[in-house]
């Protein structure tokens, strides 16, 4: 399997063409993720961007083939030469590229048959283990090469290579997967199992998963079984606990809301006892999607906390949304400790909390503009950013000397767009 990345060496337009062939087939045939990204953004012909999509899942790359989805390719245009087979996916080991080719468009063309092979090789990879079968298939004693890669936009899973084979260890995200396809609702202390083998790998694909599948049920049976982990003395099953009650309050849109009142009850009593960092960030992460007083109190004694995740979560749980029309004086002294935090992400969270609050106290203005002279950008941006929102004249200067925003960073467009949208608002007749 080949792994992602390469140089650019194709052009910059959507449609030019190197020696013959068009800029977005390149940059999938290079696996150069970033310029895919680029060239889509800037919009790409259609017919490219289905073919670029059979292109990068033969190839098997299914960070690209995820892109390529996110941007409108449609998998139904391909006829089934143009695929992998569904086996292959799974022998692949890569979420996204499972993933890829079970697209709801395509979904239909699979019998129930080949998706139930799949789930069996699916198990049995995760089952074995992704080095006592490679082990098996090489006949090699040489020492596994383990590298971590990341398999789509937000989520991460090992690459172990022996005796001159490749695979990724996201079988057991694709088994929750395609179990879910199924129909098969697998108990809640598998799938624990499943996603606690790759806890100390941040950000994993089989985790995530398994958490995100688990927070969909929104039922008590599942609330209560996460719930029962907060004491548990392993402070991954705490975390793993926490992020699935997180996610059943998140995932909860319906009227009666049932999760919201339990949820703040349980973060905000977990707040004041929990030890483990990661486990503290995501309580404190979890807390921030509630809003009220009492989100506030529980926020307030971590905010300089030894952690720079913790402050970090701190930081986003003053939001925008949740925040009356004014800070409190406790709040406000600690966003302004954390606009000038060691640690730049942190003073960006800030900034950008500061910024979409409804407080327009001169202090925090004043504060956004201190960030305009800090050194990392991305601070600077977000300084730009609240200072428009916030109808600051200083904002106009600032996204000038700042430059047009990085090639393919929406974020970037955002923040300095909203200085312009400012500066026409401002000299409107």
């Amino acid at each position: 399997m080949r792994t992602l990345g390469g140089s650019r060496g194709v052009g910059t337009g959507t449609s030019n063409a190197v020696d013959g062939e068009s800029a977005l087939i390149s940059a999938v045939r290079a696996g150069d993720t970033d310029l895919v990204r680029i060239l889509l953004h800037e919009h790409s012909d259609p017919d490219f961007r289905d073919a670029a999509f059979c292109l990068a899942v033969r190839m098997h790359a299914g960070h690209i083939a995820q892109l390529l989805l996110q941007y409108g390719a449609d998998p139904g245009q391909s006829r089934q030469e143009d695929l992998l087979p569904l086996r292959e996916g799974v022998e692949s080991g890569s979420p996204a590229l499972f993933e890829a080719l079970l697209h709801h468009d395509i979904r239909g063309r699979y019998p129930e048959s080949e998706l139930l092979e799949a789930r069996d090789l699916a198990r049995r990879w995760h089952e074995t283990g992704i080095e006592a079968e490679l082990r098996r298939r090489t006949s090699s004693r040489d020492a596994v090469v383990r590298t971590q890669v990341q398999d789509d936009e937000y989520y991460s899973v090992d690459e172990l290579t022996l005796g001159g084979m490749t695979v990724r260890d996201g079988h057991g995200a694709i088994l929750t997967y395609v179990e879910e396809v199924l129909g098969v609702r697998t108990s809640f202390e598998e799938l624990m199992d499943r996603a606690l083998a790759h806890a100390d790998q941040e950000n994993h694909a089989t985790w995530s998963g398994v958490t995100i599948l688990l927070g969909g049920r929104r039922d008590q049976a599942t609330w209560t079984a996460a719930a029962a982990l907060r004491t548990n003395p392993d402070p991954f099953r705490r975390l793993f606990g926490a992020e699935v009650l997180r996610l059943t309050h998140l995932f909860d849109n319906s009227d009666e809301n049932a999760f919201a009142a339990p949820a703040l009850d349980m973060f905000a009593d977990w707040a004041a006892e929990e030890t483990d960092f990661a486990v503290l960030t995501e309580v404190l992460v979890a807390l921030g999607e509630h809003s009220g007083p009492r989100v506030e109190a529980a926020l307030l004694p971590h905010a300089g906390h030894a952690d720079a995740r913790v402050r970090r979560a701190v930081a986003q749980g003053f939001s925008a949304w949740s925040s009356p029309p004014a800070f409190s004086g406790e709040a406000r002294t600690a966003l302004l400790r954390l606009m000038t935090d060691p640690d730049p992400v942190v003073r960006k969270t800030a900034c950008h909390m500061v910024a979409g609050g409804r407080d327009r106290d001169p202090v925090l203005a004043d504060a956004m503009a201190s960030a305009l002279d800090d050194a990392d950008r991305p601070v600077q941006l977000a300084a730009v950013y609240g200072l428009a929102l916030h109808h600051d004249e200083r904002c106009v200067e600032a996204a000038r000397s700042l430059g047009p925003p990085q090639r393919g960073s929406l974020e970037e467009e955002s923040y300095l767009e909203a200085a312009w949208r400012y500066e026409l608002r401002r000299d409107r007749p």
